[in-house]
């Protein structure tokens, strides 16, 4: 273990789940898990599952989940809560072949708020799973605040609470004793981040090995990488264009030999990239090349000169411009943090966040 002690291993964390109805299953069962296996391999948590009645509750997952405590039971003082998405009692899910469900948030759900604005101010650290941002939000607790969500709900976040500053690539974002997560599994990661933080990487790593996770997913790596975001374009012509580019990130890729590809004008090839693909010809070949790099940098031991050349960027100079445009880091202290969940320990031996 590289964090920590034998006493800082034996000093209990308490870890309750606001639980309301039908709430989310996995943003629940997914850290619960981790917290249990982490047990396992020595930490020292005792989770509660609080509903405001203390009885079960219903979930968006055909089944219901029982409740350890009714509020007025619970602690007065403990370490984390963590607020799970869900979705109104009365909502219903409408069939269709629509990618994103128009689902409801649980900012409208009044024994959502009445939890977690009971239980805030008794923890230390607050962390929300998927749209349980808009708990926090909703409470004015994000105001000021960087934080994010499940993908397909950042930009309602940001438009329904302008004080809070969304941040919709992110695994999850930790701002102080806040920290918010994305969309169901990064609940996981998010969970694993805790462990780390509270009880150490080696036993965080043990726990991501036994579940057959990754534990080198940062907070700040994106949710979707740029092949997967990618619409599909209509033109076979433009298809093998995105191809070439993603198979060789380092090959020439300037806007006249793709558009030689293609058999189009490069005037054409724009129009054609921005119609169907949303971006510019040298973006998106920006974009490929900084995942390519994102990856020998996270998996290899090669050096940056290396990465840059095998990722297309020619030299460590230019490599390090587009990281910090993007992402606002340098290729080292990418490669540093994906080491690491990227949740940040307050001091060496510190317990909370």
């Amino acid at each position: 273990m590289n964090q920590g002690s034998t006493a800082l291993m034996s000093s209990p964390q308490t870890v309750i789940f606001a639980l309301y109805d039908k709430v989310t299953l996995q943003d629940v069962a997914a850290p619960l898990e981790v917290f249990a296996r982490a047990n396992d391999f020595g930490a020292n948590y005792q989770v509660r599952l609080v509903s405001g009645s203390g009885k079960s509750v219903g979930t968006t997952a055909f089944t219901r989940l029982g409740a350890d405590l009714a509020l007025a039971d619970a602690p007065e003082t403990f370490d984390t809560l963590i607020v799970p998405g869900g979705v109104p009692a009365d909502f219903f899910f409408t069939p269709g072949t629509h990618d994103v469900p128009e689902e409801q948030t649980p900012d409208a759900i009044d024994d959502a708020l009445r939890l977690v604005s009971e239980l805030a101010p008794r923890c230390s650290r607050i962390a929300s799973v998927c749209t349980g941002a808009f708990v926090l939000a909703a409470l004015g607790l994000l105001d000021g605040h960087r934080a994010t969500t499940h993908w397909a709900h950042c930009q309602q976040l940001a438009r329904r609470y302008p004080k809070v500053t969304v941040e919709p690539d992110a695994l999850f974002v930790q701002d102080g004793r806040l920290i918010t997560g994305a969309g169901i599994s990064a609940g996981i990661d998010l969970a694993l981040a805790i462990v780390e933080s509270d009880f150490g990487t080696d036993v965080a790593r043990r726990v991501a090995r036994w579940m057959v996770v990754f534990l080198q997913r940062p907070g700040g790596q994106a949710q979707f990488s740029v092949w997967s975001e990618t619409k599909s374009p209509s033109s076979q012509g433009l298809r093998t264009v995105l191809d070439a580019v993603v198979l060789e990130p380092a090959a020439d890729h300037t806007t006249a030999s793709m558009a030689a590809r293609a058999a189009v004008s490069e005037r054409h090839l724009a129009r054609m990239f921005l119609e169907q693909v949303g971006v510019t010809p040298a973006r998106f070949v920006e974009q490929t090349r900084l995942e390519a790099a994102k990856v020998l940098l996270a998996t290899g031991t090669e050096s940056q000169d290396s990465v840059a050349r095998r990722a297309g960027f020619g030299s460590s100079d230019t490599m390090r411009r587009i990281f910090r445009r993007n992402l606002g880091v340098s290729p080292g202290t990418y490669r540093n943090r994906f080491r690491t969940t990227g949740i940040r320990h307050s001091k060496p031996e510190a317990v909370l966040l």
